[in-house]
């Protein structure tokens, strides 16, 4: 054999050694756990035959504790390029059967490579986190590697799209990665992300714990709002993140993809003429409405099990993508509180950074009250939507269906936050309160004379009440002064939405020159 010939047989025998990670043993014990491997997951995520790996002979250069002689190939890290569905993405997938995935300089350095590159090319990044976290026998260098890639994470928010699927252990340090990106999946009953463990929490506050209700996926889907999606199966998370991919650009400067559909624009949909109940504290569900105006009633949730009284997801208006952004009358009769609030914010915050128009499905009777919410800093928190509004300055569309009160009014998506266009049904009431509010604090004075003097004060009370509805129970006085641009029949709303998108497909809009402003917190 020549020279040559052996030197291509040495590749090839490395290529087949770093395909095995930490072994063949480790590999069954990963599967073991009902788990894959870095690379099958890369595998079942890409397009078939697009992966291009880059670094799969890199090495760690510790030489601390022994460390020398527990060497692989790629070291703990699989990272390099692909396609979904024919778009270019950059991906990284901690390897758990080398050294547990632990963080080493080495791995460091080949996710912030990869991060680097899609920076460049102006392409989504995907992180897949199976890992114990840092490599205690590194000391520092692994801390500097983790805050190399948390500042990437930092330069690449609201430029190109960054997802986190956590599919096993992730602690310490390392969950602050993917707090930064943009949407994180995590895997039921084999993942779980903490900043301190069982056993430290044990031993500083006294409390006894496990893994899964400190920081399981159910826990952070529904208390802390931590991740965004999780699923049952590694097939099925995967398949999520490529859903999602589909509905958002590949940067800042694109638009998402669109996606052809025989739904007409003008399908008029009658069961919204009757959606809405006679009694105004009666509830009804949202996502009905929202089936029945986007294209062929997809309606793809994002945070579905977390503040369930606001429901934000993408869907699509003629092909086109949209952010959807809508209050739940079946939840807390869709009151926005601390957790609406943030979970609100932060989507209109993504898709204005990524020019995805935001279509906002109003019914909201205030904000809620109590203690709780106030020592949890609601105004801070309902500020964070009202700031995101604002600044968004996508194509803004409103439709207020019922209730519009007060400063709930404002905060989802008014006029006066340069909404572009501002539709609402014949059964809106747009009030700074509602009407039994309102004729306590307008006739307190005639109501204690009314007392005093023996007459039936619920009469009374009961007339303004009316008086008070007629007034504002209805549209029109919005509309009169143009805070309300149409007052639309329901059935007709998916063609107004339609519409309104093409109108305001070439806007523009410059916002005051500055640094950055300055979010409530």
């Amino acid at each position: 054999m020549s020279k040559q010939l052996e030197k291509i047989k040495q590749l090839i025998e490395k290529r087949e050694q770093a395909r095995l990670g930490g072994g063949e043993k480790a590999i069954q014990k990963q599967h073991d756990r009902g788990k894959y491997t870095a690379r099958e997951r890369i595998e079942m995520l890409l397009d078939e035959g697009s992966f291009e790996e880059y670094d799969m002979f890199k090495e760690h250069r510790c030489h601390n504790f022994g460390m020398e002689k527990k060497q692989f190939l790629g070291d703990g890290v699989v990272a390099g390029s692909g396609t979904i569905d024919g778009r270019l993405v950059f991906v990284f997938a901690q390897d758990f059967t080398v050294h547990a995935g632990s963080l080493s300089e080495t791995m460091s350095q080949k996710i912030c490579k990869v991060m680097d590159m899609a920076m460049k090319m102006g392409a989504p990044v995907i992180g897949i986190n199976d890992s114990g976290g840092a490599r205690i026998q590194e000391g520092i260098n692994s801390l500097a590697g983790f805050a190399e890639i948390f500042e990437r994470n930092i330069l690449a928010s609201g430029v190109i799209p960054q997802i986190s699927g956590i599919f096993g252990p992730c602690a310490g340090g390392s969950v602050y990665s993917p707090a930064l990106t943009d949407f994180t999946l995590m895997m039921e009953g084999t993942s779980y992300m903490f900043l301190t463990g069982p056993k430290v929490v044990k031993t500083v506050t006294g409390e006894d714990i496990d893994q899964e209700h400190l920081g399981g996926a159910s826990v952070h889907a529904t208390k802390s709002g931590v991740t965004h999606f999780t699923a049952a199966t590694e097939e099925e998370g995967l398949q999520m993140i490529k859903t999602l991919l589909s509905y958002i650009p590949s940067n800042n400067m694109e638009t998402a993809p669109f996606k052809a559909t025989e739904d007409p624009i003008n399908r008029m949909e009658d069961s919204l003429n009757e959606i809405i109940p006679e009694n105004p504290n009666e509830a009804y569900d949202m996502y009905k409405v929202i089936g029945a105006v986007v294209d062929d009633g997809e309606f793809f949730e994002v945070q579905p099990k977390f503040a369930k009284n606001i429901i934000v997801g993408f869907a699509r208006f003629n092909g086109q993508s949209v952010g959807i952004v809508a209050n739940q009358p079946n939840c807390y009769a869709g009151v926005l509180d601390v957790n609406a609030s943030r979970k609100g914010a932060r989507f209109v915050r993504f898709c204005d950074a990524f020019n995805i128009p935001i279509v906002s499905l109003v019914d909201v009777p205030g904000f809620l009250p109590g203690t709780g919410q106030e020592y949890n800093a609601v105004i801070l928190h309902g500020a964070q939507l009202l700031y995101a509004y604002g600044e968004a300055t996508v194509p803004k569309i409103t439709v207020t269906l019922r209730k519009s009160y007060g400063g709930s009014h404002i905060v989802m998506g008014s006029k006066q936050l340069h909404t572009d266009l501002n539709y609402a049904w014949p059964s809106a009431e747009i009030a700074v309160m509602g009407a039994s509010g309102a004729a306590a604090v307008l006739y307190a004075k005639e109501a204690k004379a009314k007392k005093e003097a023996g007459e039936d004060v619920k009469a009374f009370i009961a007339e303004k009440e009316d008086e008070y509805n007629e007034l504002f129970a209805n549209p029109y006085q919005a509309a009169k002064y143009g805070y309300i641009d149409d007052v639309i029949e329901p059935r007709n709303t998916r063609f107004r939405i339609c519409r309104g998108l093409a109108q305001l497909a070439t806007k523009r809009v410059a916002l005051p020159a500055k640094k950055h402003g300055n979010i409530p917190m």
